[in-house]
């Protein structure tokens, strides 16, 4: 008879922990500096949150934190494991702006592809981490492919890095808290579009791999980034993750007076 009241209360205590953290996770992440060359600004979320074209965008799982905290409020729904650790980061998500979608390629991964695909009919803009909710660390899984095609929805990858991060070793995806006061440095690719038609697994394959390599190439560029300080003539702040006209003039007036220094992927 007491079980309902011990879930309820469990359920409580979860809201408050995860209100808490994520006012810590807010009061670090504003001492970071941000900082992101774009292929195609426009692709962003916090300069494009009306889905009138949707975008799936991917991400490694150790980086969660910096887009939990600067792309909250950006009419994005995120995929989110089943396991019972994952219940505190769907309260922070949720907190910081995300809707969330519970499942995975391994566990409740049709129902969780269903709800994902519902969400893209209502116009909302799709995040992965497309080697979570448990590796192996920085492989594809061919979820996010598969998703691409089925709904034409264009893939964007954020390559995340930051500079001498504390890690937790043990974990499966070496996950990264930056330091306060570090750099964070955001390489976003412009859309990738998957084909309808892949070819079989093979295609499939060939198509997990490239998105793969892609991630990887942007990710490991953010990261000698973020460790070197280099300063680029393309560069600009993070927009911040709520939508504002003055985050869309911000941007249209800093590329309009640079030009890029090389081709992002």
């Amino acid at each position: 008879m007491k079980l309902p009241a011990m879930r309820s209360f469990s359920s409580l205590a979860l809201k408050n922990l995860g209100l808490c953290t994520s006012f810590g996770i807010s009061s670090w992440m504003r001492t970071l500096d941000f900082r992101v060359r774009y292929a195609d600004p426009w692709v962003d979320p916090a300069l494009y949150p009306v889905a009138t074209d949707n975008r799936i965008y991917v991400f490694w799982h150790e980086y969660l934190l910096a887009p939990l905290y600067a792309r909250g409020n950006c009419n994005l729904a995120m995929l989110l494991s089943q396991h019972a650790d994952a219940e505190i980061i769907s309260n922070i998500a949720s907190i910081f702006g995300f809707e969330c979608v519970r499942g995975s390629t391994n566990r409740g991964g049709a129902k969780a592809l269903r709800e994902l695909m519902s969400k893209a009919g209502e116009q909302t803009h799709l995040t992965i981490t497309p080697d979570g909710p448990r590796g192996p660390r920085r492989q594809f899984t061919a979820g996010a492919v598969f998703l691409a095609a089925h709904l034409q929805i264009p893939i964007v990858a954020f390559g995340i890095g930051y500079n001498n991060p504390w890690r937790f070793n043990r974990a499966w995806d070496k996950f990264a808290v930056p330091k306060l006061g570090s750099r964070v440095r955001f390489i976003v690719s412009q859309e990738i579009h998957v084909p309808k038609r892949l070819g079989g697994r093979e295609g499939l394959e060939n198509w997990r791999k490239k998105l793969e390599d892609i991630l990887n190439g942007l990710t490991a560029d953010a990261e000698d980034w973020a460790e070197s300080g280099k300063v680029y003539s393309d560069e600009l702040p993070v927009p911040s993750g709520r939508y504002s006209v003055e985050n869309v003039l911000a941007v249209d007036q800093a590329t309009s007076e640079k030009k890029p220094e090389k081709l992002i992927r």
